[in-house]
């Protein structure tokens, strides 16, 4: 949604210390933990803020159906069930999503919170592809947690040709989908090996500030780190260079609720070590 706003190759060894790697490499970087940067912190304590008290917080969401044929809003039995007294029909015409609800057209344009008695609906996704979600007060927040500060895991990379070319859809990190470029793939040394890793511009393809995401799954995961993966953003750092920092990594939004979709994995994202840097996950959030 608009406004909520993506491989390694480690040489063989014996299977002894093949298991052994993710353990050496983790404690490794415990011993190169610093203190949090402000400019870090500050974020993470604005992220919080925004995921408590955002109408469009994960938190606040309440139901995500898409339009297809027509969905139902309103009075159950419906599509998205709403506690509302009109009961109405969106329909998507000429691309633009309209709620139909007898005495009066509400159009839902694409990307904005459309106030509905107490509720708010944001349609997302192209024409044909349309989503609309409803989202209503805050519910069951927890205080995003995170492992501590590894400066080992603050990455400068090269970003490699990609493979793949032209425009194609995928699940953003808030669980719409979304027009994505493949711009390469970051490669940088982590440790003893060396990481390989697919880089999407996630955004409208013509966007050159559309954000360079990375999707990608390590050892933590369902250990630590939401299982499904997390994401962490490129940025520029110096000619040719960019800027990986996995304390940065953050969870995508069905980490907070199970009414947004999990992105897929990205080919050949998955890192065979322990990533302690970023966002943790709680399975009881």
């Amino acid at each position: 949604m608009a406004s909520l706003s993506r491989r390694p190759r480690l040489s063989v060894r014996p299977a002894a210390i093949a298991l052994a790697w993710p353990l050496l490499l983790t404690s490794h970087f415990s011993l190169l933990t610093a203190q949090t940067p402000r400019d870090l912190a500050r974020e993470r304590a604005d992220f919080a803020s925004w995921l408590e008290t955002a109408p469009l917080s994960p938190y606040a969401v309440i139901a995500l159906q898409p339009v297809g044929r027509g969905i139902s809003i309103g009075a159950e039995p419906s599509d998205i069930p709403l506690p509302i007294a009109a009961r109405g029909i969106a329909r998507e015409e000429g691309g633009v999503v309209v709620l139909d609800q007898g005495n009066g057209r509400v159009l839902l344009p694409r990307g904005r919170a459309v106030p509905l008695d107490r509720f708010r609906l944001v349609t997302s996704g192209g024409p044909g592809r349309a989503v609309v979600a409803a989202f209503g007060a805050v519910r069951q927040y927890r205080t995003p947690a995170y492992y501590p500060f590894a400066q080992d895991l603050n990455l400068t990379v090269t970003l490699e040709p990609p493979e793949r070319h032209g425009t194609f859809r995928t699940l953003g990190l808030d669980g719409a989908e979304t027009d994505a470029v493949e711009v390469g793939f970051a490669s940088a040394t982590l440790g003893r090996s060396r990481i390989r890793l697919r880089v999407y511009r996630v955004g409208a393809a013509d966007d050159e500030e559309a954000p360079l995401l990375v999707f990608f799954r390590d050892s933590t995961n369902g250990h630590g780190s939401y299982p499904a993966g997390r994401f962490v953003e490129l940025t520029p750092h110096g000619a040719a260079k960019y800027r990986l920092d996995f304390n940065r990594a953050r969870n995508p939004f069905c980490a907070y609720s199970t009414v947004f979709p999990c992105p897929a994995p990205w080919p050949g994202n998955v890192i065979p070590a322990m990533i302690p840097a970023g966002e943790r996950y709680r399975a009881d959030s």
